[in-house]
């Protein structure tokens, strides 16, 4: 999911406060009559905004408290509404009331709208949420590369341990309580405050991690659940998260490149696209790449990310990828798409202290990370390495609390789970997606055969299995595919704002 619009669309926002009772932290809580919310009109497509309080620590209710922000659009069609749908931002550090509420990111001729009160959720330590407040020089000055010596090493430890000391100074308490079991907790929290006895639930992304934590949690209080393009949090080997991202971004690129063969309007359409990348990578690597523009050098992670990023979404995407490439191996201008932090004293950057509660790397140096590194240059020799890189070396030195390290998942009691994954997807690979349904009792996997990282939005079939799911609960057959929807002529409009781009605010990637 995306990075959402924060300052101008936060002073329009109003945003009330009802206390939440500590019986509502508890697995499957009865019933209570709860306090208001106080909704206040926010956005231009209907929507209601709020905050409602919660526990800084579930282990300690009674203690102090945060506005959590929660935002609704009512349901279009009131005679006809099921209850309510909580969607659930990707990330994590993104946003849901952006795209949800305050634009159509679900729109209004949708099942999901016409039928459901949609709530999403600024999650804790985000956006409007006591988000995490960082030194935005020292955000600024994060490492760029995957170390390629023990200097670069020793140089991400100490900045890693420096960063993490700085935000938890600024943030205060919360910066110790944004892990995901915390964030799961949330949604039940949302549940009472809405005075519902069970929610629907849906989720792309980091979401699903959300998704499958509350169902651990929380079986009987779901009425139905779809987790697009899954998590797998009990991936306990570093290399095995390098090997499976990078995988996917191989496997990806292929496509790719079988798509361009096919498809006339593709701008490299006869070319040896794979010879092309190469050659690319290889002057990057070399650092003999330049923009012709500006004559700056064009380094192999800026080369690798920007293809990267255009494998979430094809549709949007490949043209400008296929455009781009052709201009670069011509020796022409094409300057690729670049991601400035922005300059302000503190800026609110969630992204490592959300995952670094979360995971837990036994990394013994620098020695091991470059066998993985050469490991996988030889195992996919075009793409090497996913910038995905990052979701290990983040946590190295990292001084936050490891507060819900990986396992397996323990659920029971929860009704049918639809799991839409793709075939390749560099945000949340196959891999990830078999693994987390192996954990899941009573879980109907829909395969989308095409590359991409969401299926409701990649694939017309699949957003309508999704929707008929989460509308009159039938799930579709088993072994139903859905076909690859890929582009055939350039896209219309031009392609999705900075603001939904799959980047935290370094220019890192999020799930």
């Amino acid at each position: 999911m995306r990075k959402g619009l924060v300052s101008a669309l936060l002073a329009g926002v109003m945003l009330a406060t009802v206390t939440i009772t500590a019986a509502s932290a508890q697995a499957n809580p009865q019933p209570a009559a709860p306090a208001p919310v106080g909704w206040a009109a926010c956005g231009d497509h209907g929507g209601e905004c709020a905050t409602i309080k919660v526990p800084v620590d579930y282990a300690n209710s009674s203690g102090p408290t945060l506005d959590l922000a929660i935002g609704r659009l009512k349901a279009l069609d009131p005679a006809k509404r099921i209850g309510v749908l909580i969607v659930h931002p990707g990330g994590p550090d993104a946003s849901g009331i952006n795209p949800f509420i305050l634009h159509d990111a679900i729109p209004a001729e949708s099942a999901l709208r016409q039928y459901f009160d949609l709530v999403s959720v600024d999650p804790r330590g985000v956006a409007r949420s006591n988000p995490i407040q960082c030194d935005g020089d020292l955000v600024e000055q994060m490492p760029v590369t995957y170390p390629a010596d023990e200097s670069e090493y020793q140089t991400w430890l100490a900045y890693n341990a420096k960063l993490s000391q700085d935000c938890r100074d600024r943030t205060g308490p919360v910066f110790d309580h944004v892990d995901t079991t915390s964030a799961a907790r949330d949604v039940d929290a949302i549940r009472a405050a809405l005075g519902e006895r069970q929610i629907s639930f849906f989720a792309i992304s980091y979401g699903t991690q959300v998704g499958q934590q509350y169902a651990e949690l929380f079986p009987r209080n779901l009425r139905a659940m779809a987790i697009d393009s899954n998590m797998d949090h009990s991936i306990t080997s570093a290399f095995r998260y390098l090997q499976t991202t990078t995988e996917d971004f191989e496997g990806s690129f292929k496509a790719f490149v079988t798509w361009c063969g096919r498809t006339q309007a593709c701008p490299l359409n006869g070319e040896n696209v794979t010879a092309i990348w190469d050659g690319l990578h290889r002057k990057a690597a070399e650092g003999t790449l330049k923009d012709p523009s500006t004559g700056e050098p064009i380094t192999a992670e800026q080369l690798r990310m920007f293809l990267f990023d255009g494998m979430y979404d094809p549709a949007g995407s490949w043209f400008e990828v296929a455009t781009t490439l052709k201009a670069l191996d011509a020796g022409k201008a094409a300057a690729l798409r670049t991601f400035a932090t922005p300059k302000a004293e503190t800026v609110s950057y969630a992204y490592p202290a959300i995952w670094c509660s979360d995971w837990k790397w036994q990394i013994s140096g620098f020695r091991e990370l470059d066998q993985y590194r050469k490991a996988l240059e030889a195992l996919y020799p075009h793409t090497k390495l996913s910038p995905f890189w990052s979701d290990i070396v983040y946590c190295l030195g990292w001084q936050g609390k490891v507060t819900n390290p990986q396992h397996r998942l323990d659920i029971s009691g929860t009704p049918p789970t639809l799991l839409p994954k793709a075939r390749h997807d560099v945000g949340t690979p196959a891999a990830w997606n078999y693994a987390a349904a192996a954990q899941i009792p009573d879980v109907r996997i829909l395969e989308y055969d095409g590359v991409g990282h969401g299926q409701y939005r990649n694939s017309t079939c699949a957003r309508n299995h999704i929707e008929t799911y989460l509308t009159s609960l039938r799930l579709p057959p088993n072994g139903t595919r859905c076909a690859p929807e890929y582009p055939s002529q350039p896209p219309a409009s031009v392609r999705r704002p900075q603001e939904e781009r799959p980047l935290s605010v370094t220019g890192r990637p999020l799930h």
